[in-house]
């Protein structure tokens, strides 16, 4: 599990068709602390295996159903910068919200807006989604832990401070580019839950 704190802005180097699998070089330093073959790693919000760790940074792959699923097959490329977040510790301050890297689908880019340091970042993105996106509610944008700002139809927004500008890949975000999008999984839950409840009726007693 993940929190959407990004710890770094890594850069991909490579970027190689393997058969029906993409194998991808990251180059990062902070996240390598404690990052062991095998282990996970949030890129962009979506968990992937790092297969190969050294000094420089990680190797993972994608398969079909990853890049079917994110915005990887479109900007996956040679000096693109994605963000990096290691798995939470049991131990560790839960300062996001949860995030399970497994991204829902892709949102589009509608606008970037900055005002004195700050800016608002415009995203439009599924029906399928919408309905799991509530003002002041949590979402996951390219790993990225935020919070609504304002909702329209098909659309959400969200605020960015400085620090978030400066240390995630958001501040280089582009209309019409695509983003890695993860709702609140609670909302999933919920909605699930209460649809059973509704096809079964009201319990005996």
């Amino acid at each position: 599990m993940f929190t959407g704190i990004v710890e770094e802005v890594g850069r991909v180097v490579s970027a190689d068709r393997r058969g029906v699998v993409l194998g991808a070089r990251v180059a990062a330093q902070r996240v390598l602390a404690g990052l062991e073959r095998g282990g996970s790693i949030a890129v962009d919000g979506c968990c992937l295996t790092a297969i190969e760790v050294d000094a420089g940074g990680f190797s993972c792959e994608l398969t079909a159903e990853t890049l079917s699923r994110t915005a990887f097959a479109e900007r996956l490329r040679p000096g693109a910068p994605v963000n990096l977040e290691r798995p939470m510790r049991a131990d560790g301050r839960f300062d996001g919200h949860i995030v399970q890297g497994h991204v829902d689908g892709v949102g589009t880019v509608r606008a970037l807006r900055r005002q004195a340091g700050t800016a608002e970042l415009e995203v439009a993105l599924s029906p399928s989604l919408e309905r799991y996106v509530v003002e002041k509610g949590p979402i996951a944008v390219d790993g990225v832990s935020l919070t609504v700002a304002g909702t329209a139809p098909g659309l959400f927004r969200v605020a960015l401070i400085p620090y978030t500008l400066e240390r995630t890949s958001l501040g280089e975000a582009r209309p019409g580019g695509p983003v890695n999008l993860e709702v609140d999984v609670i909302a999933k839950y919920v909605e699930r839950l209460l649809g059973a409840t509704r096809r079964e009726g009201p319990a005996s007693r």
